[in-house]
């Protein structure tokens, strides 16, 4: 599996997956979630409402992951994960390697050959640049000794500013 770090538009990105930080109740809200939500159309709210109608009636647990279609993305799926809330108290760093376990597991699932990650939790739930990368760097080395065989040959870390890069760039010596 290779793996890629740029700075970027994650609604932009063909691949089979992009990953949504998404909010518990999976029906929209600011940053990476609101970009994905607009950028995939109302069918994108549609699909999460029905889960959370059928599936979810609680919503989304945190470092769980669900998917939907990509509607009006470049991509063909997106998974939801929840990162932990730093500023609500939520500061186990087991819960954030498993945004990104839970999504690399959902992408093999569905038979994905790439996919986005954008850096999940170190928006608004206060996590750090370093910690997130840190959090992706365990994720996909545990993924790829439990896979060593997956067909997921590609995974994009897109990140919304250069200083995030960076960081990324240097926890996982890419």
């Amino acid at each position: 599996m290779r793996i890629s770090v740029l700075q970027g538009d994650i609604t932009q990105r063909r691949v089979d997956v992009v990953v949504n930080a998404a909010n518990a109740s999976l029906l929209g809200g600011g940053g990476v979630d609101g970009a994905l939500h607009r950028a995939a159309g109302p069918e994108l709210l549609a699909a999460c409402r029905e889960l959370r109608e059928s599936a979810l009636p609680h919503g989304l647990q945190t470092g769980a992951a669900v998917a939907t279609p990509a509607f009006r993305l470049p991509a063909r799926w997106v998974v939801h994960t929840v990162g932990p809330n730093r500023h609500a108290g939520q500061t186990n760093s087991a819960l954030l390697v498993s945004c990104f376990s839970e999504s690399l597991r959902l992408a093999h699932t569905l038979g994905a050959r790439d996919m986005a990650f954008p850096a999940v939790g170190a928006g608004a739930y206060g996590w750090s640049a370093a910690a997130v990368a840190q959090a992706a760097e365990d994720a996909v080395a545990g993924f790829q000794s439990l896979h060593p065989d997956s067909g997921l040959a590609l995974v994009e870390f897109v990140l919304h500013t250069a200083g995030i890069e960076a960081v990324f760039r240097d926890v996982l010596g890419v």
